[in-house]
């Protein structure tokens, strides 16, 4: 069932969007080379308690720790640790937070180090930001669900990369999972149509080989890879459907790190 929220509750939602926001931003300038995902993990629940919120993910069928953390090939559900970033890494971070009952969720993948990044990781990193928004942009009364996959899908394939079919968005609300779910490839025009009140978390995840299987790490039972080992990047946004056209509720005063260029 998709539960459809009042402009009361989707302010609740963004109040849970916005200690998101400002979670992620500190987690930018925190992860630096040598620092390791553990202590990351640590910040991240310090603030988000902080200000009155709850890790949604901690303890979520067992998951240990408050964030994710994805290096490299790995796309998402890393296990903070012992890991220390290193110069060139490729990190995905992914930050859920619970704020009087409601959830919020968003990721952004960026560059640690020093100087520029490779052409190839701006490119990649570009493209998967791009097609986050090229999905939002769909998510307006009478669109239909495909439409946000099909958006996803265009934009990212025709710059070179491949959309990995078997991880999904999701509906968010009291429940971090919620109806329905959103892939990110497929038709426009089919499936649910969309109707104010309905809130998504738009999640595309794309790899730089073109790759779209996945693979488990059998050891953690949590962690996926692209099936190749290649690159992959991870965007995500917490958007409602309303009268007006899409809303972003995980934004701090109309910013997030998601909306900078990447660099």
């Amino acid at each position: 069932m998709i539960l459809r929220k009042s402009r009361r509750e989707l302010e609740r939602m963004a109040a849970a969007g916005s200690v998101v926001a400002r979670t992620l931003a500190l987690l930018r300038e925190r992860a630096r080379p040598g620092v390791t995902t553990g202590e990351l993990d640590r910040a991240a629940e310090e603030f988000i308690r902080g200000q009155g919120g709850v890790p949604t993910f901690k303890g979520y069928h067992g998951f240990p720790a408050s964030i994710c953390v994805s290096p490299n090939d790995m796309v998402v559900h890393g296990i903070p640790g012992a890991y220390a970033l290193q110069q060139g890494d490729v990190l995905s971070v992914d930050v859920g937070v619970t704020l009087r009952g409601w959830v919020a969720d968003s990721g952004y993948t960026f560059w640690v180090g020093e100087g520029d990044p490779p052409e190839e990781v701006v490119r990649l990193l570009a493209a998967c930001r791009a097609s986050l928004f090229a999905a939002v942009e769909q998510c307006v009364d009478g669109h239909h669900l495909s439409d946000l996959g099909h958006a996803v899908q265009s934009r990212v394939e025709a710059d070179g990369f491949g959309v990995i079919r078997s991880l999904v968005g999701h509906g968010v609300g009291r429940r971090m999972h919620e109806d329905p779910q959103i892939p990110n490839y497929g038709l426009p025009g089919r499936g649910h149509v969309l109707r104010p009140g309905m809130t998504l978390a738009v999640e595309p995840m794309i790899t730089a080989s073109g790759e779209t299987d996945v693979q488990l790490d059998e050891d953690d039972g949590w962690s996926i890879y692209s099936a190749d080992h290649s690159l992959t990047a991870h965007y995500e946004h917490t958007v409602a459907v309303t009268e007006d056209g899409p809303l972003i509720l995980t934004r701090h005063e109309g910013w997030s790190p998601v909306d900078d260029e990447v660099s």
